[in-house]
């Protein structure tokens, strides 16, 4: 089991909801923290409600300026010194059908979803190789395994990036580097507040589900005993959870269950 006391961690998507959450959590474990997300005012506000803010660093970050990457690591490296644990919790989520859904729609959720976080990735990856040591920790959902109707393009994101750390932990194993994917079922956030409509607006309000999901700091410390287990892959919710179960041994049953689940 991994001790924070002393761990340098990094978190993405850090502003609210799962971020947030995870921040005071590791706060309280004495880790020190790098904050990022596009709204810094937000991000000063996560930092003073964390129990150690003297000891929690703000680093504004754009998933979709692949460009600035590179920079920001090695901002994010002067910051603490080190990076021990990069937390990939940013994105955006989807509530649109198919048929209604502009094709902007679809290149922003692999934009932001895919394509920011394995950019913001392989630019993490030569420090932990250089250390030879490191741990990238990528929330995808539990959308990354099945799918549901009205987030067909975030359930394409989130299965992409099940495949790409999949082959990132066979290709670097040997340096020492780990990599956990978390599976969020439902959990009270903002994410269908945000979530894309068919042409690229937010949905603007909560999902009756998410708003009965679990409540985020619960959440994040189930997600932080699984990290500090080095766990391949957790997945954290309610009954949903037994989808991921029902997608391997029984798909037809699966598809069933979803279309008659109240999932909006």
């Amino acid at each position: 089991m991994v001790h924070f006391q002393s761990k340098v961690i990094w978190i993405t998507g850090a502003s609210s909801g799962i971020g947030e959450a995870l921040a005071k959590a590791y706060s309280k474990l004495g880790a020190s923290l790098i904050l990022s997300s596009r709204r810094q005012h937000e991000l000063e506000k996560v930092r003073e409600l964390c129990q150690h803010p003297e000891r929690v660093k703000v680093l504004p970050l754009d998933l979709e300026k692949y460009e600035e990457f590179e920079m920001l690591v090695h901002k994010a490296q002067d910051l603490f010194g080190h990076i021990d644990i990069l937390i990939n919790n940013a994105g955006i989520s989807q509530r649109s059908l198919i048929k209604d859904t502009q094709m902007p729609v679809y290149k922003r959720l692999i934009e932001l979803n895919y394509l920011g976080t394995v950019a913001l990735a392989k630019a993490v990856l030569p420090h932990f190789i250089e250390r030879q040591s490191g741990h990238f920790v990528t929330v995808t959902s539990l959308m990354g395994k099945f799918g549901s109707p009205l987030r067909s393009g975030y359930c394409g994101a989130k299965h992409a990036l099940h495949g790409f750390f999949d082959v990132l932990r066979m290709e670097h194993e040997k340096d020492g580097i780990d990599v956990t994917l978390i599976g969020p079922g439902f959990v009270q956030t903002q994410l269908a507040r945000n979530a894309l409509t068919n042409d690229g607006s937010p949905q603007s309000h909560d999902d009756q589900a998410t708003s009965k999901g679990l409540c985020s700091e619960k959440f994040a410390n189930r997600m932080i005993k699984a990290v500090g287990k080095k766990k391949y892959e957790a997945y954290i919710g309610g009954k949903e959870v037994k989808g991921i179960y029902l997608k391997r041994f029984f798909p037809k049953l699966l598809h069933k269950l979803v279309l008659k689940s109240d999932v909006v």
